[in-house]
């Protein structure tokens, strides 16, 4: 089989739900969650041998409800959050909570030729991120690099920063904020930025996106109309600290530098449909995966506004200071943008997409008949990247 020849999983469940295992550098893990109304719920631990390029699967029970969303600790391997649906006095809200893995679960169902003779292991529920209120839950975000004992929940209107105590077994709320304003406001989603000592969050609502301070829990940017229509998903660059992306149902995906939010730096138009998830690669941040409902995964090598527009790091201090400091780079013009690859393996809409945390070369994607495709970044991007 070729090297970059794609990997296949079905999960015989519909999902929508998709996380690199964070804290997890060595082996090549992706945690998926279903969304079945007629049976448990599941969490799929996909593990991938690269050697073989075989895909091995242990399954968890989580009998709670329908996962909407899935957030792995950057800290512990065995803890994790889901948002999930449940009924409550008749309505159907969507709940957040912690769990652990049960930790002999690597001897539970692996892969083998007769699966059904395994009784999947259930996920031990660690405390939950109740607000008291029954408001929806739309994310859950663990603090980036952090010690796995802070993480924010999108619940309705409301931002809650929470303090996870006594090995996870209790959560409480260390600060709120609230989205105040006209119309319905609800969080889509959002993201914790790894810069600024991680003090920052950006969040999508409706077809704006603002940004927060968390140590005064109060707004410091809005970008109002920053899509046409609804904002689906947020990236920040991991090496350019103003630098985040955006997508939406407008299909396109946006890049903005907060400091001047009246234009997005750059937008990109390849996807036919919405666009429900935009991540940047953590090493080579000119690596951008877009996902979305018209079935496809994009590639983008979005050079020209990386840390390595001219193929090699450039500091933004550099660039400000003048001619003095470049005198390599006179007559030499950044790299052009380009999509790299459109992956076409899809057959559903393609709602998340994740770059895999112990390999930058390698990703994986999830549409919601449950097909999970594992793809790499074409070789000869890479040795271009590296060499």
């Amino acid at each position: 089989m070729e090297d970059d020849a794609p990997v296949i999983y079905g999960l015989e469940f519909q999902a929508r739900s998709l996380t690199a295992q964070t804290a997890e550098t060595d082996a090549i893990r992706f945690l998926v969650g279903t969304q079945s109304l007629k049976f448990d719920n599941q969490i799929h631990i996909i593990d991938f041998d690269d050697e073989n390029n075989i895909i091995n699967k242990n399954v968890l029970l989580h009998q709670a409800g329908e996962i909407w969303n899935i957030g792995a600790s950057p800290a512990d391997k065995e803890v994790l959050t889901t948002c999930y649906n449940k009924t409550c006095d008749s309505r159907v809200i969507t709940s957040a909570a912690v769990w652990r893995m049960p930790s002999n679960w690597e001897t539970g169902t692996q892969e083998c030729p007769d699966d059904s003779g395994h009784n999947p292991q259930t996920l031990e529920l660690l405390c939950d991120l109740e607000d008291g209120g029954n408001s929806n839950a739309a994310c859950v975000l663990w603090e980036p690099m952090g010690d796995g004992k802070r993480v924010i929940s999108l619940a309705d209107n409301y931002v809650f920063l929470w303090d996870l105590q006594e090995s996870s077994t209790q959560a409480t709320v260390s600060g709120t904020a609230m989205l105040e304003g006209k119309g319905q406001l609800k969080f889509t989603s959002g993201k914790w930025s790894p810069h600024h000592n991680c003090s920052q969050l950006a969040t999508a609502s409706d077809t704006a996106i603002r940004g927060w301070d968390l140590r005064t829990m109060s707004q410091i940017y809005c970008i109002e109309n920053a899509h046409g229509q609804l904002v689906r998903d947020l990236d920040f660059n991991p090496n350019k600290q103003y630098y985040l992306a955006s997508c939406g149902d407008d299909c396109k995906v946006k890049f903005w530098d907060v400091r001047n939010i009246q234009e997005p730096v750059k937008t990109l138009e390849e996807h036919s449909h919405w666009v429900w998830s935009v991540r940047y690669n953590h090493s080579h941040d000119q690596l951008v995966l877009t996902a979305s409902s018209d079935s496809r995964l994009i590639l983008s090598n979005m050079v020209s506004i990386s840390s390595e527009p001219f193929g090699h790091l450039v500091d933004d201090e550099d660039l400000s200071e003048g001619e003095d400091n470049f005198q390599d780079e006179k007559g030499k013009e950044p790299l052009k943008d380009s999509v790299v690859s459109t992956y076409e393996e899809h057959e559903d809409s393609v709602y998340a997409a994740e770059w895999s945390s112990a390999d930058p070369w390698l990703f994986a994607s999830l549409s919601y008949d449950g097909r999970l495709v594992i793809n790499r970044v074409p070789r000869n991007l890479k040795y271009q990247i590296l060499l």
